[in-house]
């Protein structure tokens, strides 16, 4: 179980992120496995259990520790860089479509509040937060945001595209970040938004509100409500317990690292 749930290839990809131990010139505790953590921060991720309850017995790591190291790493960016290599590597193997992308976001209860919170229309004005995704045609998770429940889809559609990072493709020239096309539902149907995305050479697709039908745009916007439901797979970000919004986004790149390696071993 150990081993499935930090397989061979996310260690490889994930172990030079980490920081060096510096061994400690008094002594002292003796320092976790670094891939013991990895093994605990995931199996939180993909359960939802509390912290306190990981069994340090199982995994030879307690969840405090795992705990310390997820808040670590969050902040040195382990995991937005893991994120980054893995899109790196499926552009240079020409796996990144950007002939399309789809932007939409997801709702999840915040029961613990926190930054990026606020009262969920969707929820009975119940606190949560929302996921904010970016796919190219395929579904690969380009870029991920997280705001409040309250806050409008509008105010992270073009930050968004901005957070997309410079993915290299193989061949000469820059790296690429933005898609030929955007395709997003009526809720993001404003002048503003159709303005940016031409004031950086991308074409809007948006259904427009009250003329045209979201069914016909559907057909290109239905990858990332199907990568949404693959991020909420994972129980730890269907329900948000992180009161810190940052924890909860570094397990967001994450999922989206999880997702993103699945598609690297991939035959075209």
């Amino acid at each position: 179980m150990k081993e499935q749930l930090v397989p061979d290839e996310l260690w490889e990809r994930m172990a030079p992120l980490l920081p060096r131990r510096r061994p400690h010139r008094k002594g002292g505790r003796p320092w976790a496995d670094d891939r013991a953590a990895p093994r605990g921060i995931l199996f939180v991720l993909k359960t939802g259990i509390a912290w306190r309850d990981l069994p340090a017995e199982v995994f030879g790591v307690s969840g405090v520790t795992c705990w310390r190291r997820l808040e670590q790493w969050t902040r040195i960016g382990v995991f937005r860089r893991l994120q980054e290599q893995l899109l790196d590597e499926l552009g240079m193997k020409g796996r990144i479509d950007w002939s399309r992308a789809a932007f939409d976001s997801g709702s999840v209860r915040a029961k613990k509040g926190g930054p990026e919170t606020g009262k969920n229309p969707t929820d009975r004005g119940k606190k949560g937060s929302k996921h904010h995704v970016l796919t190219d045609r395929k579904g690969s998770p380009l870029a991920v945001l997280l705001s409040a429940a309250n806050v409008h889809d509008k105010k992270r559609a073009l930050p968004l595209v901005d957070a997309v990072p410079p993915v290299h493709t193989g061949r000469r020239g820059r790296p690429r970040k933005r898609p030929k096309k955007a395709h997003a539902g009526k809720g993001y149907d404003f002048k503003d938004i159709r303005q940016g995305l031409r004031a950086r050479h991308i074409t809007p697709r948006i259904a427009r509100r009250g003329i045209e039908s979201s069914e016909r745009l559907g057909r290109h916007r239905w990858v990332v409500e199907r990568t949404l439901a693959w991020l909420h797979s994972f129980k730890r970000l269907r329900v948000r317990e992180e009161r810190r919004a940052d924890l909860h986004l570094a397990l967001l790149q994450l999922g989206c690292s999880i997702v993103l390696l699945r598609r690297v071993g991939r035959r075209l």
